[in-house]
């Protein structure tokens, strides 16, 4: 783990520092092998469920914000539907978050600062952030902060 300079934050190792069964990549290469595609989700999800492993909450939040993905096929951030605002794979929005995040010193618009920002909201606010989507990420009993 890489520490921001501030306390309490820890960036996540880049991709390539994971103990896992697969090689995850971030970097997006421009394709459009759908194949390709898939594996780079897969890839993706297996870091973001790493960096969760203490709030696995945090991982299903993930799941349903954005299927795993913080680019799209010709390797730009993933924006949402509803807002284009929200960006990558836990759809962090610009507006309320970008110029805070960028005082903290994460990137966004990566999949490491995008995880990142995401834990300081979560040790800050819980998973009320998020709560838009909590009929997709809540399974039985979820303690809110």
């Amino acid at each position: 783990m890489i520490f921001s300079g501030v306390t309490g934050i820890t960036i996540p190792r880049p991709l390539g520092e994971i103990q896992a069964t697969t090689t995850p990549t971030v970097e997006v290469q421009k394709t459009e092998n759908s194949k390709e595609n898939t594996n780079r989700a897969m890839n993706v999800e297996a870091y973001v469920r790493n960096y969760f492993e203490d709030t696995p909450i945090m991982a299903e939040v993930a799941r349903c914000e954005s299927h795993f993905r913080q680019y799209d096929r010709n390797g730009d951030v993933i924006r949402g539907r509803v807002n284009s605002s929200d960006v990558g794979v836990m759809q962090i929005n610009e507006t309320y978050h970008l110029d805070r995040s960028e005082k903290l010193g994460i990137d966004i618009y990566t999949t490491e600062g995008n995880l990142a920002y995401a834990k300081f909201l979560y040790e800050e606010q819980g998973v009320r952030p998020w709560l838009s989507s909590a009929n997709c990420w809540t399974v039985g009993q979820v303690a809110i902060k």
